[in-house]
């Protein structure tokens, strides 16, 4: 079982925070792999780049949601403690696609699949997903191809 890349750059980032005594970001760093760590266990297997990506999407989406909460619920601190973390995780993402970027992969979607009317949106959002995973906020990607299928 050897390590993906992405992992192994994980753990390398992990260590250099150490030597760096960089608390806030050792931490974060701690707790991408501690899930990256569950999943090995929950599902018996060694994750991949993609899976491990899709791990760190989703862990950037969990935080997206709590600075909402918390801004509405007036601690800022606590909002810019997650948006710390959140700056952490993207290092590890792919670069951001740009909302052009997306809506010409939907349309790209939208015409390979033939898809016409919102009952095809599965289709689409299936075609899409793999790509943008880590690289865009699929809630964005799921309004586009609405918009588009609308």
């Amino acid at each position: 079982m050897s390590a993906s890349p992405l992992k192994e750059k994980l753990t390398n980032a992990m260590k250099d925070a150490m030597r760096a005594k960089d608390k806030e970001r050792l931490g974060t760093i701690r707790l991408a792999l501690s899930e990256v760590k569950r999943v090995e266990v929950d599902e018996r297997i060694d994750p991949d780049d993609a899976r491990i990506l899709s791990i760190l999407d989703k862990m950037v989406k969990q935080r997206r949601d709590s600075i909402a909460q918390f801004t509405d619920a007036g601690r800022t601190e606590l909002a810019d403690k997650e948006q710390a973390e959140i700056e952490v995780l993207q290092e590890f993402l792919p670069s951001q696609l740009s909302e052009t970027e997306v809506e010409a992969l939907v349309q790209e979607a939208v015409a390979s699949t033939g898809a016409s009317s919102m009952q095809d949106m599965g289709k689409v959002m299936a075609q899409v997903k793999p790509q943008v995973v880590g690289r865009a906020d699929m809630g964005m990607v799921s309004q586009k191809v609405k918009a588009a299928l609308g």
